[in-house]
């Protein structure tokens, strides 16, 4: 069985918690920041059930930094 380390973001959106994997964008929810990041892992092993030829060509991320940004829009 192979393990892969996935970067991932959790927050609370209204009356859940999100989570998202930055190394793949599969994202999930739950009622507790637990739970989401509980369901954002079930996500990602049925993902990657099927896709072992994926995981040989992951690029890795290495010291990934979260940023804000401020934009004009119509």
């Amino acid at each position: 069985m192979k393990k892969l380390n996935s970067v991932n973001i959790v927050w609370k959106e209204g009356g859940f918690y999100v989570s998202k994997s930055l190394t793949n964008s599969i994202s999930s929810f739950g009622l507790t920041k637990n739970e989401a990041i509980e369901n954002l892992n079930e996500a990602l092993s049925l993902y990657y059930e099927d896709e072992q030829n994926i995981l040989d060509n992951l690029s890795k991320i290495v010291s990934p930094e979260l940023f804000t940004s401020e934009i004009a829009y119509a």
